[in-house]
């Protein structure tokens, strides 16, 4: 019997499976979803795989690699739609669940052993998701959220995983340090160079040792090496929307330092909105005068986090919203329309070098605050 029984599922493959379910065609083909030339790989299908393709390669080296796929540009409507539906039936069932992302799911199934197994209860649920909504699922299940993750990927492409309570360090031992979630290609070619490249040899060095040279990071790489986690998986809420608005200390009629605010307040709103995963579909603009009448105009646009994207519709809002010679008194924008989705994952416009620099962007103000980084056009003050 479990103390504690955590259920890890992941859709494999998600938008590559949810094209296949469209036009079974596509089922066997080398599939990448993606942008043209010079855009990335949103995610590729397993035949694709085999040739080198992974996510986030630049589409163009991935056509290199796998000259006979066939490229998408990919459709997030379509794969929204396809996540209610895995979501609809995992909430219809499961006693306490979270949603990582528009593909992945936590479930907490503890104290159920008392009633039926948890493990014949997981397969007979991710026997309802593939009959229902006709896409590949695979699960993980053990006593926590990091050795189920970590063993999803292991029963991957649409497969089952139990390590039973005891045998999360020996499940782990094995495997590439690599596996490890946080672990990514900085740290993994760090412990690399010191001559630790699986799992059971990380959990071996002392955590001071790792604390010194990766700093806190060094202690939570420990803990996970050596299967610990006690993180709660957090109830589900959908969150509809996010929104920010500024008040300012003096009416103003100067449209450049409007539009400087309205650029400061954008960019940190999307920052929030990719760190929370999400994919906005509605822009809302709002204007506030000194006389207090207050106006909103909005538009719908395809689903995006993009900075880029989203200033250039804000300010489009803004614009026809503006009666000039009045003065302004507040101004406000909202993202509504919000879906799960890992920004990484929906670069079907955008070019490599514009989301690699938003990622490097991100990763500045993770480290040092969301103040620490803006547009030039936002510091007019």
């Amino acid at each position: 019997m479990f103390d504690r029984a955590i259920l890890h599922m992941d859709l494999d493959a998600f938008f590559v499976s949810v094209e296949c379910l469209r036009n079974s065609a596509l089922l066997g083909k080398p599939l990448i979803i993606g942008g043209g030339t010079r855009g990335v790989v949103s995610s590729c299908s397993y035949e694709a795989r085999r040739f080198g393709v992974h996510s986030a390669m630049p589409t163009k080296m991935a056509m290199r690699l796998c000259p006979d796929a066939i490229v998408i540009k990919g459709d997030m409507e379509a794969y929204s739609k396809h996540s209610k539906i895995v979501t609809e039936i995992i909430a219809e069932q499961a006693p306490l669940f979270e949603k990582a992302s528009i593909d992945e799911f936590y479930l907490d199934l503890t104290g159920m052993d008392r009633h039926m197994g948890c493990w014949k209860w997981s397969k007979e649920l991710r026997q309802r998701i593939i009959k229902e909504s006709g896409l590949p699922i695979s699960f993980g299940l053990s006593i926590n959220k990091l050795v189920s993750k970590v063993g999803t990927g292991e029963a991957k492409p649409n497969g089952m995983k139990l390590v039973e309570t005891g045998d999360e360090k020996g499940f782990l031992a094995p495997l590439s340090t690599s596996k490890i979630p946080s672990i990514g290609k900085a740290t993994y070619k760090k412990l690399s160079f010191m001559g630790v490249r699986t799992v059971g040899k990380l959990a071996e060095i002392p955590p001071e040792l790792l604390r010194r040279e990766f700093g806190k990071q060094g202690l939570s790489i420990w803990r996970k090496a050596n299967g610990l986690d006690d993180s709660p998986v957090v109830p589900f809420h959908e969150r509809k929307s996010i929104s920010t608005e500024r008040t300012f200390n003096e009416d103003t009629i100067d449209v450049r330092y409007l539009k400087s605010r309205l650029t400061d307040m954008l960019t940190k709103l999307a920052f929030e909105l990719r760190e929370a995963q999400k994919l906005t579909s509605v822009i809302t603009v709002k204007i506030r005068y000194a006389d207090f009448n207050t106006y909103t105009h909005q538009c719908k646009i395809p689903y995006t986090a993009n900075d880029r994207v989203l200033l250039e519709k804000t300010e489009e809002l803004f614009d026809k919203l503006y009666q000039r010679r009045q003065l302004v008194r507040l101004l406000g924008v909202r993202f509504s329309g919000l879906v799960h989705g890992n920004y990484q994952m929906q670069l079907f416009e955008d070019t490599v070098e514009e989301t690699q620099l938003l990622q490097q962007l991100d990763h500045i103000r993770r480290k040092f605050g969301k103040n620490a980084l803006g547009r030039a056009s936002s510091l007019l003050d």
